[in-house]
């Protein structure tokens, strides 16, 4: 399937999750939210390895089309014809139940709001509340 982009300028892109292979098509770019930052990769890209933080990957042209998925918390691997996405979360937006994120995103300042003198509480609250954003952004197409 995917496997065919050779030096068609093409990434070959796949987009896993521990539950399922979401994706497996090509692409002309992918942004992806990396734990520091949006970075975007293109065809012929030197190689890279980052961690994901929570957000969106977006997949322009090439057998992909324009497509969007939320992701969370892993690893993505850029290579000059490859982009490989393993992450903890993804999902189509139209799969995200909004009230759970939202109540998420509650439970997350709550947590940040009880934390304490305890940094590892203020890092897992701030994480919840990012993600649980991230999330409803996603499934409401205002993801910047």
């Amino acid at each position: 399937m995917a496997e065919s982009a050779g030096n068609s300028g093409l990434l070959i892109v796949r987009l896993v999750s521990p539950d399922r292979l979401l994706l497996e098509a090509t692409a002309e770019a992918v942004e992806l939210p990396s734990a520091s930052g949006y970075l975007e990769a293109l065809y012929g890209a030197a190689p890279l390895l980052a961690e994901l933080g929570a957000g969106e990957v977006r997949l322009h042209g090439g057998s992909s089309g324009d497509q969007k998925f939320f992701v969370a918390w892993g690893f993505a691997e850029v290579l000059p014809e490859r982009v490989t996405i393993l992450a903890e979360t993804a999902l189509r937006p139209e799969e995200i139940d909004k009230a759970e994120a939202t109540k998420e995103l509650q439970d997350g300042e709550k947590a940040w709001q009880d934390a304490g003198d305890d940094p590892a509480k203020y890092k897992y609250a701030n994480a919840t509340m990012r993600e649980a954003a991230e999330k409803i952004a996603s499934a409401e197409g205002t993801s910047l």
